[in-house]
């Protein structure tokens, strides 16, 4: 763009388009502000490092616009602009400081500046796993010290479960809680390598410790449920939200003189879930839809004439899933409560006005439900991997399901390959009808003709 004058009011019209831009001041050649694609602005410094054509292009960032004035960051600007006048190198000097900070400090600088296209919930994960994992593993370590293994050190101790904490949501205080196994130590380990490769584009660092950080297999997203163990589900979802499901009392616990009685009346020992619960859970498995898509969905979003849901954002962005006949029947059926398909919790916001949040989770009706249906182990996320399992062993093909799941690569779709059994079959009872023909053991007009071994020698 043209070349402004840099001033609050100027600064403050920058807009984002949705790709990284600079203005550049009129007066102070090399001092700008650069605009991300998220709109996030900053001060910088542009100069060449040494005389002449040939030598490099240098930017420095000299603080978030809001953080400095428009003169605090002139004042910056002209500074570094004069060390690199007289022949200095702002950047390597800052650099080589900054090579000798801590992993602790480098996470911050991270989460401050380099999750721009993250999304709130990711970057919210993120600063959990710094500060569960990575500031009491490594923030101690200097990033210049940091090694490939003790990276790996670091993992296996998060696997180990060094690091983690309670597996519950603090949602009301908005924070996530991360945990530790071999999910999280491979999540971590990822986590390490943006921040390094963070510290390469800043200079920082001139190598990624964590390329080359084997991670563990954790065989997540291989589990489909079955035709009996659906229902199995569907039966301890009924029983749920019509009779209640019976508690299972821990013999050991009821003997603790601190344990609860249980109530004397049996109608009085059961645990019922609402209607909404179980229409989240039908509409998980119908729609193949993730658990936050389900949760966070607003009336507003539900289009029951033509069966959409549009969703303005989710993992993937803006996306559409469409509604079957039994998905729609279940929101048909529901009333009305709030704002949100299945009813959230009513909060305090910031002005003191009373806002509905979204529910946080699942997690107690869930275990409650697979307990009953004897499905230990069967995670809400193995609804999606269902769904999507059907739509493969019934041949619909997988660019088909990716679709509808909502997938924005083939290779997550690919997952599924092996379920897509229509196909297969098809070329393998081709494949062998042709043999049998010519080892005259079926007849000329062939088919999908299964032909017995023989057993007399001759065969």
């Amino acid at each position: 763009m043209d070349n402004i004058r840099i001033a609050k009011r100027t600064v403050d019209a920058l807009e984002a388009t949705g790709a990284e831009y600079f203005a550049w001041d009129a007066d102070l050649i090399g001092f700008g502000v650069r605009v991300r694609e998220s709109g996030a602005k900053s001060y910088i410094v542009k100069y060449r490092a040494g005389t002449g054509r040939s030598a490099p292009t240098r930017r420095i960032t000299l603080g978030a616009v809001g953080k400095l004035t428009p003169d605090e960051a002139r004042r910056l600007a002209k500074t570094r602009l004069g060390e690199a006048a007289t022949g200095g190198d702002p950047a390597a000097d800052r650099a080589k400081e900054r090579a000798e900070i801590l992993v602790a400090q480098l996470a911050d600088l991270y989460l401050a500046e380099g999750c721009d296209t993250k999304k709130p919930s990711t970057v919210l994960n993120d600063r959990s796993r710094v500060e569960r994992h990575i500031k009491p593993l490594l923030g101690s370590k200097r990033v210049g010290q940091v090694t490939t293994a003790d990276i790996a050190k670091a993992m296996r101790d998060v696997a180990n479960g060094a690091t983690a904490m309670d597996k519950k949501t603090d949602a009301k205080k908005g924070r996530a809680i991360v945990t530790g196994g071999k999910g999280a130590a491979n999540q971590v380990v990822l986590l390490l390598s943006a921040i390094f490769t963070f510290a390469m584009s800043r200079q920082i660092r001139k190598d990624n410790p964590a390329i080359g950080v084997k991670k563990y297999q954790t065989n997540k997203g291989e589990r489909f449920l079955t035709t009996e163990e659906l229902d199995r589900l569907g039966a301890a979802i009924r029983e749920a939200e019509t009779d209640g499901i019976e508690w299972q009392v821990d013999e050991e616990r009821a003997l603790r003189p601190t344990a609860k009685h249980a109530p004397k009346r049996p109608e009085s020992r059961r645990t019922k879930i609402g209607a909404h619960v179980a229409a989240a859970l039908r509409l998980l498995i119908m729609t193949g839809a993730r658990l936050r898509e389900i949760l966070n969905l607003e009336w507003s979003h539900v289009d029951v004439e033509r069966g959409l849901l549009f969703l303005p954002d989710s993992k993937t962005g803006k996306k559409t899933i469409v509604l079957n006949a039994p998905a729609l029947a279940v929101l048909a059926g529901l009333p009305h409560v709030g704002r949100f398909v299945i009813p959230g919790e009513m909060a305090t916001g910031p002005d003191g006005q009373r806002i509905e949040r979204p529910r946080s989770d699942l997690k107690r009706p869930w275990d409650l439900i697979c307990r009953r249906a004897g499905l230990e182990g069967v995670r809400l996320h193995d609804l999606r991997h269902t769904h999507a399992s059907f739509g493969a062993a019934a041949g619909l093909g997988l660019p088909i399901i990716g679709k509808l799941l909502g997938h924005t690569q083939a290779s997550t779709t690919a997952r599924y390959a092996h379920l897509d059994n229509d196909p297969l079959r098809k070329a393998s009872d081709r494949i062998g009808a042709d043999i049998a023909r010519a080892m005259g053991d079926a007849p000329a007009s062939g088919g999908a003709e299964v032909v017995p071994i023989r057993r007399d020698g001759r065969g």
